[in-house]
């Protein structure tokens, strides 16, 4: 039953995040560019709630987000999908008590996540590398990420362990102790 909370608040989440980038944020831009918070809720959920739940809820997410704007379909699904892999995989080497730990985490797969978007996007439509402003588009985007990272940092770290103690089974090998 827990586990199921636990996707509903996802869920609820993901609605909150997609209101606040489809109203909020379209007003307190810098010329254009608005933070990707879905990067940051996949991250953490890949990060607490596993390598399943992190793909998972990539996947969907990415799936809904493309749907909704209305893009080519599959492949938001596809690059955050990958940001939950990633997520998980970071858990294992790294910890999730520092603030820094986290803010480098949101910035690796901040970069990340829009060089495969542009990549993937500029063979499919074979447009034109426009380096230059796609750089300076990156690093507003994930200065963006960064600053709201630290703003939420507490929400992040209390939600994150409720999923943590939901979705992570304790390994313990009871024949040895």
């Amino acid at each position: 039953m827990k586990k199921v909370i636990s996707i509903l608040l996802i869920f609820i989440t993901f609605l909150i995040i997609y209101f606040l980038q489809v109203n909020f944020f379209t007003w307190f831009n810098l010329a254009g560019i608005m933070p990707n918070l879905f990067v940051v809720l996949i991250l953490v959920v890949g990060l607490f709630g596993g390598k399943n739940l992190g793909i998972s809820s990539g996947i969907i997410i990415g799936l809904l987000l493309d749907l909704f704007i209305g893009k080519k379909v599959g492949v938001t699904a596809i690059t955050l999908g990958i940001v939950g892999f990633i997520g998980a995989l970071l858990d294992r080497n790294f910890s999730k008590d520092s603030r820094i730990t986290i803010i480098l985490m949101v910035t690796l797969l901040t970069l990340l996540y829009e060089i495969l978007n542009y990549a993937i996007y500029a063979i499919i439509y074979s447009y034109t590398l426009e380096l230059l402003d796609f750089f300076i588009k990156l690093g507003i985007e994930t200065v963006f990420n960064i600053i709201l990272t630290i703003i939420l940092y507490p929400l992040i770290q209390k939600g994150g362990y409720a999923l943590e103690e939901n979705f992570k089974e304790t390994k313990i090998l009871t024949r040895y102790f």
